[in-house]
């Protein structure tokens, strides 16, 4: 593994980067402290990401061989999002000699969204020190948009340090049908003893059905920041693994409808709607 003058092992150099939305999402962890950016994401993230990088690298006096660990998103989300952060993280990681750490691109959202309001102080260190944790046994429901009229939704509850990256797994990242998530969503919610809150979004093709009256809708204030704080977690719990192995979670193998479902689709909803008016 890379080492960097002037840094214990615990404190080697660590970029993050998620480009698994619209937002294109950078962290890096140097010997100048903790550096943040987010920006225009989508298909400028295959141009931005790598000159993003290396103008942050530059700025903490460092080269990308510094690198002691590279972290990514690794999803579910965008296709080419996700390829871009992985080719970029496999290829850094690759030139440093150094581990990569994928990182759940949901749990991300949770993390980003965590309730400020039901706080604890964090254990932590880096921007994890202007953070406050969850109650703990805090559940959070996390739906993102994955087109097509679907979703990319889970569920995870807040553990701390009984578990590697501070979140439990309740329910693993999947591709929904909005109608078939409602149901579970709430009953999971309404059984949850600390709360919780929904987050993410996708939160529209559900609506408010899907979760019990008073829960919080919330939303994220960095995804770098709490891209940063997971990879952090991740990594010091040994989750970094070879650049070889590093690959992107995908959830299907489409991203798109074609022309002949688009127009049955709205073919559909125009009868519908005709049925609806004449009844």
């Amino acid at each position: 593994m890379a080492t960097l003058a002037g840094m214990s092992d615990a404190a080697l150099a660590l970029l993050a980067l998620d480009t698994s939305t619209e937002t294109m999402s950078v962290a890096l962890r140097g010997p100048l402290g903790v550096r943040l950016h987010e920006g225009e994401g989508g298909a400028q993230a295959s141009a931005a990401l790598l000159p993003r990088i290396q103008a942050m690298l530059r700025e903490q006096g460092l080269r990308a061989g510094d690198l002691g660990a590279v972290a990514f998103g690794c999803g579910p989300g965008a296709f080419t999002g996700l390829r871009t952060a992985c080719a970029v993280a496999q290829g850094l990681a690759l030139g440093a000699g150094c581990p990569v750490v994928p990182v759940d691109s949901l749990m991300l959202v949770a993390e980003d969204c965590a309730d400020l309001s039901m706080a604890q102080p964090a254990a932590s260190p880096g921007p994890s020190d202007r953070w406050t944790a969850p109650a703990a046994g805090a559940l959070v429901a996390v739906a993102m948009d994955a087109r097509m009229g679907e979703l990319y939704a889970a569920l995870y509850r807040w553990r701390g340090p009984a578990v590697a990256a501070g979140w439990e797994v309740v329910l693993p990242p999947g591709l929904w049908e909005p109608q078939a998530l409602a149901g579970p969503w709430r009953a999971a919610l309404e059984a949850a003893p600390a709360g919780g809150w929904v987050a993410g979004s996708g939160l529209p093709l559900l609506g408010p059905d899907a979760w019990p009256a008073g829960t919080p809708v919330r939303s994220g204030s960095s995804r770098a920041a709490a891209l940063l704080r997971l990879a952090e977690r991740l990594l010091a719990a040994g989750a970094g693994v070879d650049p070889a192995q590093a690959l992107p979670v995908y959830l299907r193998d489409k991203v798109a409808l074609t022309v002949a479902e688009r127009a049955a689709a709205s073919a559909a909803s125009a009868a519908s709607a005709a049925s609806a008016a004449s009844a």
